[in-house]
């Protein structure tokens, strides 16, 4: 099984944007499909049978509906697990206090944005020179070598004072994650490396929360945050029958 957290911003009135935590349970799955490059059929694994929560505030509270939600998908029944996320620091810090012995991945899509941005920094902005360097250091960062490109981004920092600063920040980035970077080993050993599941999650909670001109007031929110996620679920009749069972005659 898998899980996976990111967040969006929902207007709140008198408060402004504020940021709703989504989390994605889900289990992984290998299915065959189509390189595009190759015309090869390759196995990959994907995200499938998703269930959604969310919580409109701190790490804490969503933290522990994340771990109610992973117990009643049977996640310690499960021999591995992985968790998928951005580098955003609260993330890593709820994996350590209720998923310790999970595969950590930070998204390949956001990595490479990051490796984009130091690209551009570096030969300067959709020069060809910067995107040779993506390409050489892409195939790096896929075979797990995060730690060899935090190196060349604080080396070339001292040769480029006028982007020095930047150039640290991006190396920080690749340093502080590299053991969640292992994207070569974490394919063939059948785990998903993207984060399209949670994205795809927080896009849906965006449509029914931040279309135009909407405001919210915190306690309409919270209240409807939960049946969106039921929805998104597949679990709203169930969650409905919970709510309003009555007691027995």
């Amino acid at each position: 099984m898998g899980a996976a957290m990111d967040g969006g911003m929902v207007h709140i009135r008198k408060e402004g944007w504020k940021e709703l935590k989504v989390g994605c349970l889900f289990d992984v799955e290998v299915q065959p499909v189509l390189d595009p490059k190759t015309q090869e059929v390759v196995d990959l694994a994907h995200a499938v049978h998703n269930s959604y929560v969310a919580h409109l505030g701190g790490p804490e509270v969503f933290g522990k509906a994340m771990w109610a939600e992973a117990q009643r998908r049977g996640w310690e029944g499960c021999a591995e697990t992985q968790v998928v996320g951005d580098g955003a620091a609260w993330i890593w810090n709820l994996v350590a206090e209720h998923f310790p012995r999970s595969h950590q991945v930070v998204d390949w899509y956001h990595a490479t944005e990051h490796l984009g941005k130091a690209a551009q920094m570096l030969k300067g902005e959709g020069t060809p020179a910067a995107n040779r360097w993506f390409k050489t250091w892409e195939t790096a960062l896929y075979q797990g070598h995060a730690a060899r490109i935090a190196e060349e981004l604080l080396a070339a920092g001292e040769d480029q004072p006028a982007t020095a600063e930047g150039l640290k920040r991006e190396a920080g980035y690749f340093a502080n994650n590299q053991r969640r970077m292992n994207y070569l080993e974490l394919r063939e050993e059948g785990w998903v490396i993207g984060s399209g599941m949670v994205e795809s999650g927080v896009k849906q909670f965006k449509g029914r929360f931040t279309g135009p001109g909407m405001q919210w007031s915190r306690k309409g929110a919270e209240r409807l945050i939960p049946v969106r996620a039921a929805i998104m679920s597949q679990r709203f009749g169930e969650a409905w029958d919970a709510a309003y069972a009555l007691p027995p005659n």
